[in-house]
């Protein structure tokens, strides 16, 4: 009876897309997402920073920049096609609409916990790259231009 499941099993799997190359690409947006989205942030202040960037894994040793995208993950998804987003450079996406973001920026020091960050508010257009309709990097240089 099991070796009968197993092939009806398989067929299965593929038939949902669950392919070792989709599984990984959702690994490396699960990892975006992990790094750079936090649709409900609690404040916008040094304190903020220092408790995500814990809570996130990224203090050992302590990440000199990172940025939290605030807001719907459709949203942030839509910049990879046409909805939202615009081909950029180098293979990258440009939000066509703002973002709120925070930006917290490593106060300098040893780079051992304890991390200590400064925050950073900004509503702003954002630069990914994308997978398969999946954003996996910002772009945490891009400056936006002055209007």
């Amino acid at each position: 009876m099991v070796m009968v499941l197993s092939p009806l099993f398989l067929v299965f799997m593929l038939d949902l897309g669950l392919t070792p190359q989709t599984l990984a690409q959702n690994d490396a947006y699960r990892g975006f997402l992990r790094k750079h989205y936090d649709p409900s942030p609690t404040g916008h202040d040094d304190r903020y920073c220092n408790t995500m960037m814990e809570r996130r894994n990224m203090t050992r040793p302590c990440k000199d920049t990172n940025t939290f995208i605030h807001g719907n993950s459709d949203d942030i998804r839509a910049v990879c096609d046409d909805r939202n987003g615009e081909p950029y450079r180098n293979g990258l996406r440009r939000s066509r609409s703002p973002f709120q973001v925070t930006t917290c920026r490593h106060r300098g020091g040893s780079p051992r916990p304890p991390c200590r960050y400064r925050a950073f508010r900004a509503n702003r257009v954002i630069v990914i790259r994308c997978r398969d309709g999946f954003p996996i990097h910002l772009e945490e240089n891009f400056i936006p231009p002055r209007p």
